[in-house]
């Protein structure tokens, strides 16, 4: 922060304060020092409000808030630069983490007096890593579809997954719109433990260019007839589309990242449009029209920065394990 920036929030901050103590006490000069039969001389449905001062414990309490702020502010940082006078509540990186850190390694018992939320987060923090960071490890030599098949490990798996998957994927990893469905065989970027994975860690970028500029209106509903009739092989409900010009557009414009066939090609991240049942963003015709005329950005975020390469493994595994689930239980 800035030498500026920290006097300003210092100064706004003392300037509140003093302004509240004037306000407290400002009001309170001149009230009477007893009850009063006397009314504020206004009246609402008959309700007239008596000109007596605040209860005693009240006023009391106001200036007891005010007595804590400041012993808040003294102790901890909360005034721009200002650091609190409590041992080791030092920032080292304002927007990462405290010098604390620097002592995670070290006993509770010998780290810089004084505990706050921080040094007890960054404790906590330390001691799981400790614990945990072997396991994950040990998970991480074994190859992602033999650790499909581990009971134990899928456990694991399946917590991390409800942890930071689900909020896009669903608890039960069917999907919403614009997000996969993971339990099914529809991959994009392709099934395999190694494809999952660097999905995973890497992240993926879907774009679907907008080709209504291109291709026109009715460039638009060919091409949604073209692939919801005849590559899919779903009913076109009446519509009067032109099918084999939108199949000549297609051949023109869409090959590249859906392949001639329409099955997609996975190093684009096409799907496969001969399967409806792997299209995320809906089936209709009208669903359709909407991705071709004004095209879809769809954004996998890496999450080898939060996870880790070893978790990510696991999780891998885990939804790997999710689509050949689906398969054995289809089987049988």
């Amino acid at each position: 922060m800035t030498t500026f920036w920290s006097w300003y929030i210092t100064a706004l901050t003392f300037g509140s304060l003093v302004a509240l103590i004037w306000l407290i006490f400002a009001t309170r000069k001149g009230e009477p020092k007893g009850t009063t039969e006397q009314t504020l001389g206004h009246s609402f449905d008959g309700i007239e409000e008596y000109d007596n001062p605040l209860p005693k414990w009240w006023f009391l309490l106001f200036i007891g808030t005010i007595i804590f702020g400041v012993a808040y502010l003294a102790l901890y940082p909360g005034l721009g630069n200002w650091k609190g006078v409590l041992p080791g509540y030092q920032y080292l990186d304002g927007q990462e983490k405290t010098g604390f850190a620097s002592e995670a390694h070290l006993p509770e018992e010998k780290r810089s007096g004084g505990w706050t939320q921080v040094k007890q987060w960054e404790f906590e923090m330390e001691r799981a890593r400790k614990e945990y960071d072997p396991i994950f490890a040990q998970y991480a030599k074994t190859d992602i579809a033999t650790l499909a098949g581990d009971e134990q490990a899928m456990k694991v798996g399946a917590r991390l997954f409800t942890n930071y998957c689900t909020v896009c994927h669903a608890s039960s990893a069917k999907g919403a719109p614009g997000f996969p469905n993971l339990t099914d065989k529809h991959w994009r970027w392709g099934g395999e433990p190694e494809q999952i994975k660097t999905s995973i860690l890497a992240g993926r970028t879907g774009v679907m260019p907008a080709w209504a500029a291109v291709i026109q209106e009715e460039g638009v509903k060919n091409v949604a007839a073209y692939v919801r009739g005849e590559l899919a092989g779903l009913p076109l409900e009446g519509s009067t589309a032109d099918v084999a010009a939108g199949k000549q557009i297609f051949a023109s414009t869409c090959v590249a990242c859906h392949g001639p066939d329409g099955k997609g090609v996975a190093m684009m991240g096409g799907p496969d449009l001969t399967k409806p049942a792997g299209w995320i963003y809906g089936v209709e015709l009208t669903d359709l029209q909407q991705t071709i005329r004004y095209g879809r950005n769809g954004r996998m975020p890496a999450q080898e920065q939060y996870l880790g390469h070893d978790k990510v493994h696991l999780l891998a595994a885990y939804v790997y394990s999710l689509s050949h689930q689906a398969e054995e239980t289809a089987q049988k």
